[in-house]
């Protein structure tokens, strides 16, 4: 049988012609993909692919055509294909190798390091005896007893120095303070 019958018969459903068409030209289909894409598993998938789309293109072969150009073709342009996405999955991987090189945490750094230096430049900016309470009570974790026997003033002042103290921080570095969290 030519290759003209065996297209005639294949486009009207032949499945006697399809498997005639299989049987010829799997393995030397697998063989030539095998010898593009350097692994036999793929070569089977991608030759089983161009098979399965001669099928499914049947009736709009051309006539005067031959199946065996159309598989040979069919499966180079597979095995290309797979070839050009194994080299964008390569570069890929590659590029998100440098990605996880660098330091991922830079950003989260520099946001605290410009909370540290809001935090510092604000407790600076306390009125004097604010500033005082404040450090003895969170820089030094003495208790507010403690803090006014050592400046001499009432437990009461401490106190008072103390929630100015917050209150004014609290202005200050309000853009850096989730909403409703205290000091």
């Amino acid at each position: 049988m030519d290759d003209r019958e065996l297209l005639a018969r294949l486009a009207r459903g032949d499945e006697a012609a399809y498997d005639a068409i299989f049987r010829a030209w799997y393995a030397p289909l697998v063989r030539a993909t095998q010898s593009i894409v350097r692994d036999a598993a793929v070569a089977e998938e991608l030759v089983q692919d161009a098979m399965l789309e001669l099928w499914r293109r049947r009736e709009t072969l051309d006539a005067e055509g031959s199946p065996q150009a159309y598989l040979f073709r069919a499966t180079r342009n597979r095995a290309l294909n797979h070839l050009r996405h194994l080299a964008v999955q390569r570069k890929s991987a590659a590029m998100l190798r440098d990605d996880e090189g660098r330091d991922a945490s830079a950003p989260e750094e520099l946001v605290a390091q410009e909370l540290e230096v809001a935090v510092k430049e604000a407790i600076a900016a306390l009125p004097p005896r604010c500033r005082e309470v404040f450090e003895l009570s969170r820089e030094r974790g003495l208790k507010y007893a403690e803090i006014a026997e050592a400046l001499g003033v009432t437990v009461k002042a401490v106190e008072a120095n103390m929630g100015r103290a917050l209150r004014i921080l609290r202005t200050r570095l309000a853009r850096w303070l989730p909403e409703g969290r205290e000091l």
